[in-house]
């Protein structure tokens, strides 16, 4: 079997935790206590899982090349125009309250929902189409009432998007929306 080539991050953490890089690379983080050994027995278990996120990646950044400085810049001002008032007229319609909406620059999730409903969005999410735009909102207001991912949750958010998992497929790299 290959080894893998990794960066070891360790800390006072319990376990150990594998992340696949924007740029395809693996970032282990490790107690302090935790043997080389172990990490190359969890590495060697997750092979599979490695590389499928490695194809994963490199689907994602063909299809949603990382922005210059100018596109980047276009696509903050259009999420800081669009979402808030997006999040305000969903809001309404589902009779729910947040307490603030904010635009980052979060590179693993579109959207986020704090204990106190306020809702954080990744200016990244204007990269795809307005219908996908607007069921990120729309979850992450369900999460207003439903602080998971169980069925009553999945059951508000196509209450008000029927189509709701239809329109997600915009936020997927091709090879997912194969599979599906």
């Amino acid at each position: 079997m290959n080894e893998i080539d990794y960066q070891l991050r360790r800390s006072s953490r319990r376990t150990i935790s594998i992340e696949i890089t924007p740029g395809g690379g693996v970032l282990v983080r490790a107690p302090q206590r935790a043997s080389r050994a172990d990490i190359e027995r969890m590495l060697a278990r997750h092979a599979g899982w490695i590389e499928q996120k490695r194809r994963e990646q490199a689907l994602r950044q063909a299809a949603w090349p990382e922005p210059d400085a100018a596109q980047e810049q276009a696509l903050r001002a259009r999420a800081r125009a669009e979402i808030p008032p997006l999040v305000d007229c969903w809001a309404a319609r589902m009779g729910v309250a947040v307490t603030g909406v904010k635009i980052t620059s979060a590179r693993t999730r579109f959207g986020s929902c704090s204990a106190k409903n306020a809702l954080c969005f990744s200016w990244r999410l204007m990269q795809h189409p307005p219908e996908a735009v607007e069921a990120v909102v729309v979850h992450e207001l369900a999460h207003v009432r439903h602080k998971n991912h169980g069925s009553a949750f999945y059951a508000e958010v196509e209450r008000f998007l029927p189509d709701y998992r239809q329109r997600i497929r915009g936020l997927r790299i091709p090879e997912e929306e194969s599979k599906t």
